[in-house]
């Protein structure tokens, strides 16, 4: 799924961001852990694999998008 960074804090590199479909997630860490993602900036886009639905829907992974 792609979205867009809407916060970031370089020092905990924890953040938001919101999905196309205007849904804001958090993310910690761990999302861009074993990523090549070391700064992002507000406004960027990402690729994010999340997992559970509704209430539970959380940031997994965190990536740079690409266009193919």
């Amino acid at each position: 799924m792609q979205a867009t960074v809407s916060k970031y804090d370089g020092e905990t590199f924890s953040g938001a961001v919101l999905t196309d479909t205007g849904i804001e997630l958090p993310f910690t860490v761990h999302a861009v852990a074993d990523t090549p993602v070391r700064h992002l900036r507000i406004g960027q886009r990402v690729t994010i694999e999340t997992t559970g639905s509704g209430a539970t829907l959380a940031v997994t992974r965190l990536e740079f998008a690409t266009r193919l």
